[in-house]
């Protein structure tokens, strides 16, 4: 994906527009609200954080809607970034030698940080949406799949160690950019849609966990397994 594309006429309008509004569309479905309350009949913006996402499901409804909600909620990121990216490389072929405007890559990260919006601010709950962890992880995955390995790997050893979902999703968050800056050479302009896009989700999943960190500082953050609800 390092060709660039020339942005002209309305047939443009469909990687511009309408791919993006798609991708917060389909980001915003709340699939740990619509489990819950399919299954158990527990509306989680109610109980427990109050949040939307796979951790308030799991602690609200039972540990198998953590797993439910967070693959969902993965593929709800990682699907318009493939999708849209593919889509882009066709809708656009005509004009991919016309000059460099935009790039593929720019897109991609555009489709994600819809999904993103989707899922943190959804029309269908009234813009009250999650943390966009998950929804996070599964647009890096399709952008750089090594970086999003080892920042689950940071994800993974946090949580093992400490048993806060929040600590770990925080630094799992900050470990992104930095495995992405590590592993990847080549010019900055052709690392800089995914770097940025990594370090601005890392600054978001850190601010939207704002209430978490006073907890965590305060020694009252529930531990992952310990049947305490989070107030």
């Amino acid at each position: 994906m390092n060709r660039y594309l020339l942005m002209s006429g309305a047939g443009h309008l469909v990687p511009l527009l309408i791919l993006p509004a798609a991708a917060y569309l389909l980001g915003g479905i709340p699939f740990g609200l619509i489990l819950c309350r399919a299954i158990k009949g527990v509306d989680i913006r109610e109980h427990g954080s109050r949040n939307i996402g796979a951790t308030n499901a799991a602690r609200v409804c039972g540990l198998p809607f953590f797993f439910a909600t967070f693959a969902l909620d993965f593929g709800k990121g990682l699907a318009p970034v493939l999708a849209g990216a593919a889509l882009a490389r066709w809708w656009l072929a005509d004009v991919m030698d016309a000059g460099p405007v935009l790039s593929v890559e720019w897109l991609a990260v555009v489709y994600g940080v819809a999904a993103i919006l989707g899922h943190t601010f959804p029309v269908y709950v009234g813009f009250r949406g999650g943390k966009a962890v998950a929804t996070s992880f599964g647009v890096f995955v399709a952008l750089a799949p090594w970086a999003a390995l080892i920042a689950f790997g940071t994800w993974a050893v946090v949580f093992l160690a400490f048993r806060y979902v929040s600590l770990a999703s925080m630094l799992g968050a900050v470990a992104a950019p930095a495995a992405y800056a590590a592993l990847h050479g080549g010019a900055p302009g052709e690392r800089l849609p995914v770097l940025l896009f990594a370090v601005v989700v890392a600054v978001l999943v850190v601010a939207r966990h704002r209430a978490n960190i006073g907890r965590l500082v305060r020694g009252e953050e529930p531990r992952a397994g310990l049947g305490r609800k989070e107030s």
